[in-house]
């Protein structure tokens, strides 16, 4: 049995440094890297896949909404026709820097609020899956199991990967819990590595509002700018192991 354990990564600005990706690099296999929406300036971005080359890490695109000032955590009305550039353009952008460093463009991962509205909304997924299409039809999507996005997806004849999120807490819907909720964060880093080690090998996981829900992971995301998120990473990663799955890129 095997999996990818993902960071969302590279999301520091010009003069301004965010997030562990030192630290937690060599404990991935796979990086979402900011593009310049939500965070990743070109320098930042040059910088951060440099650093991912140097621990064999594989990258791919963290396209989120255009929001600098709110980390992309805030929805915005975007028109499908304006997430679709959007989401391209950001692709282009990394790509650009992965070539130049000689690196392939691993996978595409929407971030944040983008990421959310796509498991809801059937346009916004449509658009996000159109534009990645068009970029290149067998680059890889990440998408949250039993949504609307990962409908859209296999709609699109693109590769789906299914993620999970050992550091998040689900609702019974199967959807995470929104941030403001108490418990939305598992900070404990066994916990988190308890929680990974079921969803990977039971496919389960707790709700924080009862029950369990049932979960299907390709990938598990440690969230880069998280305080401990190296020690969460770390636990997770040996937990896995110590049972015998492999932590490799999909």
């Amino acid at each position: 049995m095997t999996v990818d354990l993902n960071a969302d990564a590279g999301e520091s600005y010009g003069a301004f440094a965010y997030g562990h990706d030192q630290e937690i690099f060599p404990l991935v296999t796979s990086a979402n890297l900011a593009c310049g929406f939500h965070g990743g300036s070109p320098s930042r971005i040059r910088e951060a896949v440099r650093l991912a080359k140097a621990h064999g890490v594989a990258v791919g695109a963290h396209p989120g909404f255009p929001d600098l000032v709110g980390f992309g955590r805030r929805e915005m009305a975007l028109s499908p026709e304006e997430v679709y550039a959007d989401v391209l353009y950001q692709i282009g952008a990394l790509y650009a820097f992965l070539r130049a460093e000689g690196l392939p463009l691993h996978h595409v991962k929407p971030h944040g609020a983008l990421y959310l509205k796509a498991c809801r909304d059937r346009e916004t997924a449509r658009a996000i899956a159109l534009a990645v299409k068009a970029f290149d039809p067998g680059l890889p999507l990440v998408v949250l199991p039993g949504t609307v996005y990962e409908e859209e997806a296999r709609k699109a004849g693109l590769r789906v990967v299914l993620e999970a999120f050992p550091e998040r807490a689900y609702l019974r819907s199967g959807q995470l819990a929104p941030r403001f909720m108490p418990g939305s964060w598992i900070t404990d880093p066994k916990e988190a590595a308890r929680r990974a080690v079921r969803m990977v090998l039971e496919g389960k996981v707790e709700a924080l509002d009862g029950g369990e829900v049932e979960v299907r992971a390709d990938t598990l995301c440690i969230h880069g700018d998280n305080p401990n998120a190296p020690e969460v990473a770390r636990a997770v990663r040996e937990a896995l192991e110590a049972q015998g799955v492999e932590v490799r890129a999909f």
